[in-house]
């Protein structure tokens, strides 16, 4: 029985790339292919890029007002079709079904936020900057944006920059992950409905092809990323090279601080979850948890305790806690660095290697995995592993946390549990990262706060989502004006 193959949605139809090169799209939880997509070459890019172009003028005129009501339609088909959109995500990604409905959540969070633009992007005036001269500020969009997607957040992550690029008034090409094509399908399925005005949203599926050629684009006026570090890195510099607007989020290493003062009954459960949630695939997840002082033991025994009770198995059941990780590949990488690990002397408490899951025996499962008595300077305290693993890194007092969280590469996230404000408002004083939890394993911003890093989990100006977003897709034209 042949696979659906995923197309490309340029101009407001549906194209079959003819690029040759075609790749699977597989289930992780039964290793399974379920789906082929062509990966596209440069002749797509342009089709999709001059289609974005043409649209861009009559779209740029179109009142904001205006433009937002579509993403009110958008908003509402979202909601009438929320389960289906969860349900693919969790076939072809692998999550809990739970977590994919999270997802989503947050995919429309995103397109209701933008629809504030009447408020978010209105410029600014100055009358009398000197006698009889005003002064002020147009905001502007300008032309064709471009978004690069990952494998672990499929459905929300293009919808962080896309809903507030179109409703500033610009146009857009997505390149979603080629190894989950499929939710972005289904959306774009959905926006069709929603009625966008010909070649003014386009997706293009495809790899490395695609992505040089939205970066070597010259109608391509900046592009918005998130995926892994040295590839974020790379993105930036290409965009400079090219005088592109550019957003490029990249890694973590979050770590997650218990102090003795912490109450365990509820910080352990919600540590667990920063740490295991979406298999450990995320740039929020924690990675190293960091007991603080003589409280160390009586932590590692209660998360070893709730780590061990975590049900794995098939997302799409609704008994299960974790899923698998996103593809074969990525459980040898996982497993891989269980490997370096051991090697350098970590003591494995919990190892999730031979993980089995009755009915699934082909399935990508690596289980809840504790690596103890790591130091620092071991690979697996600095490389961002993005998989169910946990390091645990004792620390003697707060001062020894901060040293450990600023002196990773990457400053994504991270999280402290304490008792004591004191202690939280020195830790979030002090502390590189930009996404801060005091009492939450997860520091994820709401819709309306900007998303992002420092460090080298960052490339760029201006982040993910949040007010300062409108700066992004668009130029601040000041006007000086006398009339005589």
């Amino acid at each position: 029985m042949s696979k659906p193959e995923m197309l490309n949605y340029i101009n407001g139809e549906w194209v079959k790339s003819k690029s040759e090169t075609i790749g699977d799209v597989w289930n992780p939880a039964k290793g399974e292919k379920i789906a082929t997509v062509r990966y596209g070459s440069k002749d797509d890019v342009d089709m999709a890029v001059k289609a974005a172009k043409e649209a861009f003028p009559e779209w740029r005129e179109t009142p904001p007002l205006n433009r937002a009501r579509y993403l009110f339609r958008l908003k509402e088909a979202f909601e009438d079709n929320f389960e289906d959109i969860a349900r693919v995500l969790t076939i072809e990604q692998g999550k809990i079904l739970d977590e994919a409905r999270g997802e989503v959540r947050r995919m429309i969070e995103n397109v209701e936020h933008a629809t504030g633009v009447t408020t978010l992007m209105t410029g600014y005036t100055l009358e009398d900057i000197a006698r009889g001269i005003d002064c002020m500020g147009h905001r502007q969009p300008l032309g064709v944006f471009a978004g690069i997607v990952p494998f672990n957040f499929p459905g929300m992550v293009p919808w962080w920059f896309m809903p507030y690029a179109l409703v500033s008034g610009n146009t857009y090409v997505l390149k979603p992950s080629e190894q989950v094509p499929m939710t972005q399908t289904k959306i774009f399925e959905i926006v069709e409905e929603a009625g966008f005005p010909e070649g003014v949203v386009n997706m293009v599926h495809g790899s490395k092809d695609v992505v040089n050629g939205l970066l070597d684009h010259p109608d391509v006026e900046g592009i918005s990323f998130v995926g892994s570090t040295p590839t974020a890195k790379y993105i930036y510099q290409r965009c400079g090279e090219t005088g592109k607007r550019v957003q490029a989020l990249g890694g973590a290493k979050n770590v997650v601080a218990v102090m003795p003062d912490a109450p365990l009954s509820s910080c352990i459960p919600n540590a667990v979850a920063s740490f295991y949630g979406c298999s450990g695939q995320r740039c929020l997840a924690g990675s190293i948890l960091a007991p603080v002082g003589g409280a160390a033991d009586e932590i590692v025994e209660k998360f070893l305790f709730s780590a061990k009770a975590i049900a794995v198995g098939d997302g799409l059941n609704e008994d299960t806690a974790m899923g698998p990780v996103a593809g074969k590949a990525h459980k040898e990488r996982v497993l891989g660095y269980i490997e370096k690990g051991l090697a350098e002397g970590a003591e494995l408490i919990l190892d999730g290697r031979n993980c089995k899951v009755e009915g699934y025996p082909e399935g990508y499962f690596v289980g809840p995995t504790i690596f103890d008595k790591v130091t620092p300077d071991m690979v697996i305290a600095h490389d961002e592993i993005f998989g169910p693993v946990v390091n645990i890194v004792r620390c003697k007092d707060l001062d020894d946390v901060i040293k450990l969280v600023n002196s990773r590469k990457f400053a994504n996230a991270t999280s402290i549990y304490t008792s004591n404000g004191g202690t939280a408002r020195e830790f979030k004083y002090r502390v590189k990262p930009s996404m801060v939890g005091i009492n939450i394993g997860i520091a994820a911003p709401m819709s309306f706060f900007p998303f992002g890093g420092a460090g080298n989990s960052f490339f760029g100006d201006i982040k993910g989502h949040g007010q300062e977003i409108f700066q992004f897709f668009t130029d601040t034209k000041v006007v000086i004006e006398r009339w005589l």
